[in-house]
């Protein structure tokens, strides 16, 4: 009888170690998650970077703006030396038709003469030179590469259409008035020069704006958004004073109906 207390005994006190084993276990893990979860905590709002601003709302980088192929590299100066080419051609362009005053045609005739006499010379004088005939090759214009050109200057033209046809319809005041500031400055700007100087400092820009931009826009950028805000007001008193005096059309009545 004393035997079976004993083994009772020595049962009931193994089962109330278990127990308490599994209490700690229990006590350990919920501390340990607990210290988890304060060294988990969501950051701070002060902790967390605001949403910077880029020029023109932009989300992409620059380079992605511009299409991420091989023309923005040579606007960016991916390739120094491709890029200085094309301005170095472009400039030497310039200089031919501007300060040179050469013409177009004048040029493209000047050079298909020099290139057929230097053939035909060269075509009939090998023998007396040893040299091999020149082989000229047969030149085929794929259609192709320019059904893609039409076809992407074909959706261009219909866009602008439809954006011109948005602007006169007088459904966005401000938009019409952007457009008219920007036609009058370029009106302006082409009475200083000829539409080839034009296009030239137009390439000149696209060539040294982007990647400088590109290389600053940490610094461009915080000054864009004051500037931003800054016409956001001028044109806010400007719509109070004298836009929203100015008589709507019935398409607005319409939209806003």
């Amino acid at each position: 009888m004393a035997e079976q207390t004993e083994s009772t005994g020595s049962t009931v006190e193994s089962v109330v170690d278990k127990v308490s084993e599994k209490i700690h276990d229990h006590d350990s893990l919920s501390s340990s998650s607990s210290s988890d979860s304060d060294t988990e905590k969501p950051p701070s709002p002060s902790s967390v970077k605001a949403k910077i601003y880029r020029l023109f709302g932009r989300e992409k980088p620059v380079h992605s703006v511009f299409g991420g192929g091989k023309p923005a590299d040579v606007l960016l100066w991916r390739n120094k030396k491709i890029s200085a080419s094309v301005l170095g051609g472009a400039t030497a362009i310039w200089v031919f038709f501007e300060l040179l005053e050469y013409h177009l045609l004048t040029l493209v005739c000047h050079i298909l003469i020099v290139a057929l006499a230097i053939l035909f010379l060269w075509s009939n004088a090998h023998t007396f030179i040893n040299k091999t005939p020149p082989r000229i090759p047969e030149v085929h214009l794929p259609e192709e590469p320019w059904l893609q050109v039409a076809s992407a200057l074909r959706i261009e033209i219909n866009r602008g259409f439809a954006v011109l046809r948005s602007i006169a319809s007088g459904r966005d005041l401000k938009k019409f008035l952007i457009v008219v500031a920007g036609l009058w400055v370029l009106s302006i700007v082409g009475s200083w020069c000829n539409f080839l100087t034009l296009f030239y400092i137009v390439f000149v820009l696209l060539h040294t704006v982007p990647v400088l931009y590109e290389k600053y826009e940490d610094k461009v950028d915080p000054f864009a958004e004051k500037a931003g805000i800054e016409i956001k007001k001028r044109y806010a008193v400007f719509d109070e004073k004298i836009l929203s005096k100015i008589p709507r059309g019935p398409l607005k009545d319409k939209k806003r109906a």
